[in-house]
């Protein structure tokens, strides 16, 4: 339902950069952290584990369309991100531009289906790590490394957000390293460039394309069911509107890093996915180890097992740094708006919501130890739920711009007046809307994804009666003019 409430943009100074954060919290990011923040949520397991399997379902043509789709899609939630990050800069602003625009339930129900989506992958990216370091330290156990992990990563955080965001760009700088090399490399040898590979049967350009069950190995409807799970592979980067409220020079900063992030992950992930997809045959890849090593192996990198690994493990925890600092702005501005206990908002002398940091953790740590001791229980709750919850949050995000706009037009606001709008209004935001919305819909078509709906739909349906009850028909709290 619209809000009814008059909505205008904040021209406060500390909108526009000029001073701290109206929140608190400390404005010290700029762009460059911004791009790598939301690369960091975004390039993981996704694309260095699961890619193959995409591609084996989808085929090599398939693969690299359901990857353009996922692509657009980003580009038309960004677009609305984008409006609304300047409109709102305030940390965890998901919810926030949500319960204005859209009202105060809806806001609530976002914000905690965003910090479970995040404390759930914290705890599967701990897991995962401490598994992987097992090939160098096979006598130690799991849990340690997830402990040791679970510390660097709350020790980033609890420091400052400009060192979160160095800790992210250097994290992500790793990753995207070894995906301009994949790129590169693996581009030279299907031109037939491959001094270090002893290979002979290396294959040329796409000729892998042409399958010899055709184009799509799995007919068109393979494409679509991947398409789906490609809106997850992209998850992570709406995370440039949870650093609003951390950013100088919202106005500048966040449109540019909103282009520059659509534009690197478009050749990114579309790149590094056309690469696999011509190299390795669509019923190889995929089965046993990761693309990537399967790739640099092909192309002759020595050591290529070993230095994915360690790329693998640096994505993890690039994912987790990310989560963990998400988590941790998403309960302090629940607390800001009064929906959660008012010890969240408590801020060090640097700025960080340690109390809301602490309790993310624990959370994230909560879902590691389900995953051991449930794993056929609780965490295929939380897993569904987190799944769910990103498509979820989309929508939230496409529908509070479009209802943002049409009030801030309604209440006299010139849009020529706006310092970034979204292209297309009301395009955009409606088909972003509805292309979301065909993804949930099309999980009711894929038995391993149903449990999403089996968990998500009712979880949402909780947190808004919740609300309800918790806080009746209070709308949120004043807001200064």
């Amino acid at each position: 339902m619209e809000s009814s409430t008059p909505l205008q943009l904040d021209h406060r100074p500390e909108a526009a950069g000029a001073g701290p954060a109206p929140s608190g919290l400390r404005r010290s990011m700029g762009t460059r952290h911004l791009i790598m923040i939301a690369m960091g949520g975004v390039i993981g397991s996704g694309l260095f584990l699961s890619s193959g399997y995409t591609i084996s379902q989808a085929g090599p043509l398939g693969a690299v369309i359901a990857y353009l789709i996922g692509a657009f899609v980003v580009y038309l939630v960004m677009a609305c991100l984008g409006e609304l990050a300047i409109a709102y800069p305030v940390s965890g602003a998901f919810h926030i531009y949500a319960a204005r625009s859209i009202g105060p339930a809806t806001g609530f129900t976002t914000a905690w289906l965003y910090w479970l989506c995040w404390a759930v992958a914290i705890g599967s990216e701990f897991t995962a790590s401490g598994l992987l370091m097992q090939r160098w330290f096979p006598d130690v156990e799991v849990w340690v490394w997830c402990l040791v992990f679970a510390a660097i990563l709350f020790g980033f955080n609890a420091i400052s957000s400009r060192f979160f965001g160095e800790s992210e760009f250097w994290f992500a700088i790793i990753k995207v390293g070894a995906i301009i090399g994949l790129i590169i490399l693996g581009g030279a040898a299907l031109f037939g460039f491959h001094p270090l590979s002893g290979s002979g049967n290396h294959p040329f350009l796409f000729e892998n394309f042409n399958t010899s069950a055709g184009l799509f190995p799995n007919g068109f409807t393979g494409v679509l069911v991947t398409a789906l799970a490609v809106f997850y592979a992209f998850s992570g980067s709406e995370l440039i509107g949870v650093a609003a409220g951390e950013t100088a020079d919202p106005a500048r900063n966040i449109p540019k890093a909103m282009r520059s992030t659509v534009i690197r992950l478009l050749i990114f992930f579309v790149g590094a996915i056309a690469v696999i997809a011509a190299t390795v045959p669509y019923d190889q890849v995929g089965l046993d180890e990761s693309p990537f090593v399967t790739v640099f192996s092909s192309a002759g990198i020595p050591y290529a097992a070993d230095i994915m690994n360690f790329v693998i493990i640096t994505a993890l925890l690039s994912a987790g740094n990310s989560g963990l600092f998400s988590c941790a702005r998403m309960l302090y501005s629940l607390a800001d708006e009064g929906h959660a206990p008012k010890a969240f908002k408590k801020l060090t002398r640097r700025g960080i919501p340690m109390i809301a940091l602490s309790v993310s953790m624990l959370g994230g740590l909560a879902s590691l130890i389900s995953s051991v001791a449930a794993p056929e229980t609780v965490y295929l709750a939380l897993v569904s739920v987190a799944g769910f919850a990103v498509v979820g949050v989309w929508m939230s995000i496409v529908a509070s711009h479009f209802f943002h706009r049409r009030a801030f037009v309604r209440n006299g606001g010139n849009v020529a007046d706006l310092p970034y709008k979204a292209p297309l209004f009301p395009l955009v935001p409606i088909l972003a809307f509805v292309l979301c919305l065909v993804s949930l819909v099309g999980i009711a078509m894929d038995p391993s994804q149903i449990a999403a709906l089996y968990f998500g739909v009712p979880f949402v349906a909780a947190c808004y009666l919740f609300f309800r009850f918790r806080y009746g028909g209070r709308t949120r709290k004043a807001q200064p003019a």
